[in-house]
């Protein structure tokens, strides 16, 4: 309980005079106030080491993927919460959350392509790895290293560019990808949760797929020996000045994911 207005008023006048003598001329008082002022030095005493036992609140401004913030990273920080960390999440393209890194108005950011701009620290923490997959009623049963026995499955995206089937049409299959998506859903669990239903096929990343797999929800419609990967990289200020927040932050997502 916080102490009433009457024992910091008290506590004041004797502090602001320097002595209780002189504390209890400017009160109006006469009698001893040793017991008036012990009350409210006792409960200020107890709110201070209330404040110094308290974790103290640190807000971290993190940017990313949405897919990979909530399916990967905010469940690796998810036990600092506790400590007195707090987190702010805002999900977008590399460049504009780079934007945002550089003017300050976030702390980390989460890039899908390797940052190249001066003032920022760019450290290679996760390889994504990418696996083509459909639920069974698409499957024929044999694995294919052509595009050919895909033509009847309606393709879904997350982009209407298809920038990760093409990629992988181009590093698996070693040809371009002349269709276009016939779903676009802008997040990866978006195209997950379509795929699972039966809408199609798609190229998803391993770790949002990875359970359904296992669960036989969605099978691999292709097995290559060297699937697509690619490199997440933790970007901050390479300037001095960034909160101990950050650094653990960083730290513990380079430790959690580089191992």
């Amino acid at each position: 309980m916080s102490p009433s207005l009457d024992l910091l008023r008290t506590f004041l006048a004797v502090h602001r005079a320097g002595s209780i003598t002189a504390g209890a001329e400017r009160l109006g008082l006469s009698q001893p106030l040793a017991r008036r002022v012990a009350d409210p030095i006792d409960a200020l005493h107890g709110l201070l080491l209330d404040e110094l036992d308290a974790p103290t609140a640190a807000t971290v401004h993190l940017g990313g993927p949405s897919d990979f913030l909530c399916t990967m990273v905010l469940p690796a920080l998810a036990g600092r919460l506790a400590d007195g960390l707090q987190v702010r999440a805002t999900f977008g393209l590399p460049e504009d959350l780079l934007d945002r890194l550089v003017d300050r108005s976030l702390d980390l950011v989460i890039s899908s392509t390797r940052p190249r701009r001066a003032g920022v620290r760019a450290t290679p923490f996760y390889d994504e790895t990418f696996a083509l997959v459909a639920a069974p009623k698409w499957s024929a049963g044999t694995l294919t290293s052509s595009p050919e026995p895909l033509r009847k499955i309606p393709l879904i995206a997350y982009a209407e560019e298809a920038p990760i089937i093409r990629r992988y049409w181009r590093t698996v299959f070693s040809t371009r990808l002349t269709r276009t998506a016939d779903l676009v859903v802008p997040d990866l669990r978006g195209v997950l949760a379509a795929v699972r239903a039966g809408a199609g096929a798609s190229v998803l990343p391993t770790y949002l797929c990875d359970e359904a797999l296992a669960a036989a929800e969605l099978v691999l419609l292709s097995d290559p020996e060297l699937p697509p990967l690619n490199t997440l990289y933790l970007a901050t200020r390479s300037s001095t000045g960034a909160n101990n927040s950050t650094a653990m932050v960083r730290d513990r997502l380079v430790r959690t994911f580089s191992s």
